[in-house]
């Protein structure tokens, strides 16, 4: 009876103000790509190791992630467009630490400050987003936008700090994030109405501090095991943040006001939604991350030529994700989700078989048809996680529908990142080469540019050979799961098919 009752359709002050919430979507992506690109610079100059590499990487996503749920529920208390302007003049502040890290462990937690900070930014803009667009085929648009904003940032990131990278140091490519910030500042308490929610009360610290404790012990170990094999302390590493885990599910459904309403997962809707965003940017995240590394380091591109050849996958992921809710009032939604995982898996089993330094062609196509088959899915699937939730639980909901695609990417470059380099580091086991080479490609890269001309040769071909290899297996990896993903939405479709709550999917729109 709900979807029967007259919605309010917006006006022109929501949309400009739907223009002002793009900017920390755009920031979104952005930032991690421009991140992917600076990282060889970052390595080279802050002399940093494989881990660290990756952790400079993955801690921003991690924290956020872990912070995402807390600062969702944050922001139904002391109002969404309150926590949005805080977290981004604190993501100012800190991208300027960041800028001028004297070395790698001050840029890890620098990155870490920006993960906690950026937290505040896409569960204010989404709920917002769903608050100021209460009509659902209005939100379904507006959702999208703020999709294909992710999606812009993606595109304009490597291009921008491609030739900020060419021009200054590493450095320039976080304080990308200050102008941005500042332009949010000004314009959006003007443009944007505050909401929040009258009926919650108080926080829970501890609720806070048990999902960051889930979280990071989890990926660390996982981290661990990818790239060393399994030990004692990253096992125990698991276990410690499985068992926290366990404590905030139990306090989540004996808390007077959870952070998270568990039953929110009751609705198959937004729980498979919330499982398809996560798995899907699990594996768009850590090709990304892979992608970048493959032209700078195998290609020996530089960062600007490395941006330029990225770019045209981004553009597959803006038309795919404005497409989507043109197809999806014709089509069933998840039948789109479906059809599109099937394209991405198409184009990891295409990035399979690129062949080191030739065929950049092949890369760049892969690329492209997993990013197009992946855009139906970012706006889809987000637009069903919040409009699944009643109004009053619309921060709730923006927190799942963040918290679910962060922390897959997160994992996604963690898991897929250390594959690689496990693959790289047996790769090269077995051959007479310099200790320091073996620890990642960019190690390699250097150690090679002090040898003469044939020796150089000889290492830089087997290193490179060694990366490609665990390139194509995490590509092989994401087809399998992205197939068996697709497996796993037919099914629940059919099961759904005849449900009143399966046909509604479609109906509300």
């Amino acid at each position: 009876m709900s979807h029967s009752t007259p919605v309010a359709s917006a006006g022109r002050r929501e949309w400009i103000g739907l223009a002002v919430l793009a900017l920390p979507a755009l920031l979104a992506s952005l930032e991690l790509t421009v991140t992917n690109l600076a990282l060889p610079a970052i390595r080279e100059d802050l002399a940093a190791s494989s881990t660290q590499s990756l952790w400079i990487v993955d801690v921003y996503a991690f924290l956020l992630a872990g912070s995402l749920i807390a600062m969702g529920a944050l922001g139904d208390r002391i109002g969404r467009r309150r926590l949005l302007l805080i977290g981004a003049a604190a993501y100012g502040v800190v991208s300027v630490l960041a800028a001028w890290a004297p070395d790698a462990g001050s840029l890890i937690v620098a990155r870490a400050l920006m993960g906690v900070a950026g937290a505040t930014l896409m569960p204010s803009t989404l709920s917002l987003a769903t608050s100021m667009f209460p009509d659902p085929r209005q939100r379904t648009v507006a959702v999208g936008v703020v999709v294909a904003s992710v999606s812009a940032g993606t595109a304009i990131g490597p291009l921008v700090g491609g030739w900020l990278l060419e021009r200054f140091w590493w450095g320039s490519a976080f304080l990308l994030a200050v102008p941005f910030m500042l332009l949010l500042l000004v314009v959006g308490p003007l443009l944007l109405p505050e909401h929040r929610d009258p009926g919650v009360r108080r926080l829970d610290p501890a609720g806070a501090v048990l999902s960051l404790a889930t979280v990071l012990p989890v990926v660390y170990g996982l981290k661990q095991i990818a790239a060393d094999g399994p030990a004692t302390t990253s096992l125990a590493a698991i276990a410690a943040g499985l068992a926290a885990g366990a404590l905030f599910v139990r306090r989540q459904r004996t808390a007077a006001d959870p952070f998270v309403d568990l039953g929110l997962f009751a609705d198959r809707t937004l729980s498979t939604a919330t499982g398809t965003l996560a798995l899907g940017i699990f594996v768009l995240w850590g090709s990304n991350y892979a992608i970048a590394q493959y032209l700078q380091l195998v290609h020996g591109m530089s960062p600007l030529e490395a941006g330029l050849w990225t770019a045209p996958s981004a553009v597959g992921v803006i038309v795919g994700s404005t497409v989507a809710p043109r197809l999806a009032r014709r089509i069933r939604p998840f039948a789109v989700i479906a059809a599109g995982l099937a394209v991405s898996a198409v184009g990891y089993l295409v990035l399979t078989r690129t062949q080191g330094t030739e065929g950049i062609a092949v890369l760049v196509s892969g690329a492209v048809i997993v990013s197009a088959g992946l855009g139906p899915m970012m706006a889809l699937a987000t637009d069903l996680v919040v409009g699944s939730a009643p109004p009053h639980r619309a921060g709730a909901a923006a927190a799942i529908s963040s918290t679910a695609p962060q922390l897959g990417g997160a994992l996604g470059i963690a898991v897929l990142g250390s594959v690689i380099t496990a693959t790289y580091r047996a790769g090269l086991a077995a051959d007479a080469v310099p200790e320091a080479a073996r620890d990642n490609l960019g190690a390699a890269v250097a150690v090679a540019a002090g040898l003469p001309p044939r020796p150089g040769a000889e290492l830089l071909a087997a290193a490179r050979a060694a990366f490609v290899e665990g390139f194509h297996l995490t590509a092989a990896i994401s087809a399998a799961l992205m197939a068996g993903v697709v497996l796993l939405v037919v099914a629940l479709l059919r099961r759904d098919a005849g449900r009143p709550g399966g046909r509604a999917i479609r109906m509300r729109r």
